[in-house]
């Protein structure tokens, strides 16, 4: 009789394996079910109104003008190209933001720990506001009550080759000529032959111990390519495009629009608040004997910031991948 008991195989509905399984699948399906419910219920009242759902509304005209525009955009092109033209304005926008933030971020974050009391509380005067203002607030701030209040084109703020205007900026751009591609080559050359006769010159430095000058050898292995390239194309990399004023704005140089500096500015200042708290947690978790250290062997603060604290707070500053490469 007990043998026949434990042949007795358990009901699926009872099995602790399968039970978890069958409720999640039935809440998937309640899930499913309830917005299957609500899409076709939306659908059909907004046909009943005269609104079509889909993407066919892509390929009709978009009959409005996009003040900034890295390609060719007109009122009459297509919803397409107005979408492709904000993803790259997104893109240029967030490329520039994030460098120019990084640099004053890490320049606030250092000088949040500085000694000089002044530098000190301007770096925090400078993170409570900004960091606690809403970004969209900002951005409204930097287009109605700075760049909209400019002067307009023929009374332009003029800053040395930049012209401010309430229309944006007008600044100096570069063109290429017929050798600027020489340029580019001897330009990356001389990069790479400037960081390896450093790295050789350090090196040696640091097993002989006698003064190499390294950073010497390798600046002058990066000019003298530079040179080269003069002598053989008998002209600069490019030309200097200096903005003029026309008739109903400047012509030349490049315009950057009022619309793109807002932006550009609310971000990269919103944005560097929280770079700047990062690095400075960052350079706090370096261990207060590595400082101690530095200052024995007689290093001063800021060569001991660039070259012990700072390469050890990097690992804490940038985080981890989460996949290893």
């Amino acid at each position: 009789m007990a043998k026949s008991q434990s042949n007795m195989s358990t009901p699926f509905w009872r099995d602790n394996r399968i039970t978890p399984i069958l409720l999640q699948v039935l809440f998937i399906a309640v899930i499913v079910g309830i917005a299957s419910y609500l899409i076709h219920n939306a659908v059909q009242e907004l046909q009943a109104l005269g609104i079509n759902l889909g993407f066919g509304f892509l390929q009709k005209m978009a009959s409005f003008n996009i003040g900034e525009s890295m390609i060719e955009y007109q009122s009459t092109d297509t919803y397409v190209k107005a979408i492709l033209v904000g993803i790259l304005n997104t893109i240029k926008v967030s490329v520039i933001g994030i460098i120019f933030a990084t640099i004053i971020g890490v320049v606030v974050g250092i000088s949040r720990l500085s000694s000089n009391w002044l530098v000190q509380k301007m770096a925090t005067v400078y993170i409570e506001i900004f960091r606690n203002t809403p970004l969209l607030v900002q951005i409204l701030i930097w287009y109605f009550a700075v760049f909209l209040a400019l002067p307009g084109v023929k009374e332009s703020i003029e800053l040395g080759p930049v012209f401010l205007s309430n229309r944006g900026a007008a600044i100096p751009w570069f063109q290429t000529n017929a050798s600027s591609l020489l340029w580019l080559i001897t330009f990356i050359l001389a990069v790479v032959l400037a960081i390896v006769i450093w790295r050789v010159k350090s090196s040696k430095q640091i097993q002989s111990g006698k003064k190499g000058f390294p950073l010497l050898w390798g600046l002058l292995a990066f000019i003298a390519p530079l040179f080269v390239a003069l002598v053989i194309t008998q002209q600069a990399p490019v030309t200097i495009d200096v903005p003029v004023l026309g008739n109903f704005n400047f012509e030349g140089g490049y315009i950057v629009s009022e619309n793109f500096l807002a932006i550009f500015l609310a971000l990269t200042i919103y944005t560097a608040t929280y770079i700047a708290e990062i690095v400075r947690g960052g350079i706090q978790s370096v261990s207060k004997g590595q400082r101690e250290a530095a200052r024995a062997l007689g290093l001063k603060n800021s060569t001991a910031m660039r070259f012990v604290v700072f390469p050890q707070a990097i690992r804490t500053i940038i985080p981890q991948s989460p996949v290893n490469i």
